[in-house]
């Protein structure tokens, strides 16, 4: 079953002979389950991509349909609301609140909607993202791969259809990178979380199920790299 389906997306800036094509009529589909990597050069579209798929930025034309939901049928305000609840989003530069603890930042998509998550769930992303012991402390007490395993975390807490990751990465040193790595890989294969990640790390492309090659704003190859086969929760 599909959970993402991208019909005919397209991003133009501009207008004219000044206008700038970022993402060129892109379709595709990812199954629930899924671990997609989103590869090519530098101002491919990569990022303008997945900020469309996430309802960060608005398309000039095409549908994105997350869960059943076409995301642009909706206004800004629902829009905001499904992003919250349904879409972990995990970005390179970590985007913490600097004044909220660990365990705070992970809550922050249930402290957005006034409730509170569960503390078994709470405590079950804590242990999971290795970081129990540093639940109370605040990003700047934390290290770079600390605090990108805090995203994670609140990416997880909601447990989305679906969680995007730009780069998430391309700040960290090797072992961070292999610790994060090492979160979405068990996110996606014990619990089924759906997964797509923009990488240039060729290394970690070759985790996925499936790869995505784009280049000036389209789909170029579309590549199996192996078999979904996930367990689930």
């Amino acid at each position: 079953m599909a959970i993402l389906t991208v019909e005919g997306l397209s991003k133009i800036y501009g207008s004219g002979e000044t206008a700038v094509v970022a993402v060129d009529d892109v379709s595709f589909s990812v199954e629930k389950g899924e671990f997609v990597a989103i590869v090519g050069p530098s101002g491919c579209g990569k990022s303008t991509l997945m900020n469309l798929i996430g309802g960060v930025d608005v398309p000039t034309k095409g549908r994105v349909i997350i869960d059943g939901k076409d995301i642009y049928a909706m206004n800004e305000s629902e829009r905001a609301i499904f992003r919250r609840r349904n879409i972990g989003m995990v970005f390179q530069f970590y985007n913490l609140v600097p004044t909220l603890t660990a365990e705070e930042n992970i809550m922050l998509p249930y402290l957005l909607d006034k409730r509170r998550p569960e503390q078994a769930k709470l405590a079950e992303i804590l242990a999971m993202v290795g970081l129990t012991a540093r639940a109370k402390h605040l990003p700047s007490a934390l290290s770079g791969g600390q605090q990108q395993r805090v995203s994670v975390g609140r990416a997880l807490i909601n447990h989305p259809a679906l969680i995007l990751a730009d780069e998430p990465t391309g700040n960290l040193d090797s072992q961070a990178s292999r610790d994060v790595m090492a979160l979405f890989a068990l996110a996606n294969q014990k619990f089924g979380q759906t997964l797509l990640l923009i990488t240039h790390d060729e290394k970690i492309a070759l985790m996925a199920d499936r790869i995505l090659t784009l280049g000036d704003g389209r789909v170029r190859a579309d590549e199996v790299v192996k078999a979904v086969c996930k367990g689930g929760a």
